[in-house]
């Protein structure tokens, strides 16, 4: 059952590491109504790529009920990924022509998550004064900070 129109959850999401592979943070801006709520995190060993795909999924994780959701990511990766690669590789058995899918462990998590909502998946330029991707990027920032005191 497709949620009302009226019920879209706006999602920007943002991953990154420095080195890549390294230290990773993502980050997430969900916005519903007049509410805004931040989510962000870290992982000691990663690429930015399993980041990119961490964000999407915690801010989904977030949803307790089907939703209308408007995801935003500056990651084509994450953007093409869902949109045009996930159903070739689903049909091939989670495989592409070099081999096993990268990530095939969020992708999976990502698919399941996405099937319970009616997600319209959108590009945005990186850096290109969105203020909520830019917000983003410092969460993400933010939480590899927090992760080389902890």
């Amino acid at each position: 059952m497709k949620a009302p129109l009226h019920d879209v959850v706006t999602v920007y999401t943002d991953g990154g590491c420095d080195p890549n592979p390294g230290r990773g943070g993502w980050g997430a801006v969900l916005i519903y109504r007049e509410r805004i709520r931040e989510l962000s995190g870290h992982e000691d060993v990663t690429t930015n790529n399993r980041m990119e795909l961490t964000a999407a999924v915690k801010a989904l994780e977030t949803l307790r009920r089907s939703c209308r959701v408007a995801l935003h990511t500056d990651s084509q990766y994450l953007q093409k990924g869902i949109t045009d690669w996930m159903p070739k590789w689903k049909r091939n058995g989670w495989r592409t022509r070099t081999g096993a899918v990268k990530n095939q462990d969020l992708w999976q998590r990502l698919d399941e998550l996405a099937a319970r909502h009616d997600i319209a998946w959108h590009w945005v330029k990186g850096h290109a004064g969105n203020t909520f991707n830019e917000r983003c990027d410092e969460l993400v920032r933010e939480a590899r900070l927090r992760a080389s005191t902890e």
